[in-house]
């Protein structure tokens, strides 16, 4: 087990803006993965195949942080903070609705104490 941290980041763009939302998205990749405790930071796009037809949002960012600290520090950074001001909650952002996620591989109660 770890301390490490999973988010997914799924990303919901306004009808014609799939293309802008995912380059401004990538734009965020290489300051991002010099981050402290940044492990995997990759934007990605929903393709088609018969073996995965889920349904999700079409843009999704996969992430591994060390640890819940790190991962909390990436988003209190100034270039995130911008990210979801000017192209989720602005009106004329790109980004209809974005779901983020955080998870853990460690079992819930890992290593309590037994009473």
């Amino acid at each position: 087990m770890s301390k490490r941290v999973y988010c997914i980041a799924q990303f919901l763009p306004k009808p014609g803006k799939e293309a802008a939302l995912f380059r401004v998205l990538q734009q965020l990749e290489p300051n991002t993965l010099r981050e402290e405790g940044c492990i995997q930071y990759r934007v990605t796009r929903q393709i088609t195949s018969p073996f995965a037809e889920g349904k999700s949002f079409p843009i999704v960012f996969n992430e591994i942080w060390s640890d819940m600290a790190c991962f909390e520090a990436h988003c209190q950074r100034n270039e995130i903070q911008d990210f979801f001001a000017t192209y989720c909650l602005a009106e004329d952002g790109l980004a209809a609705d974005w779901n983020v996620c955080v998870y853990s591989d460690e079992p819930q109660d890992y290593d309590a104490p037994k009473l």
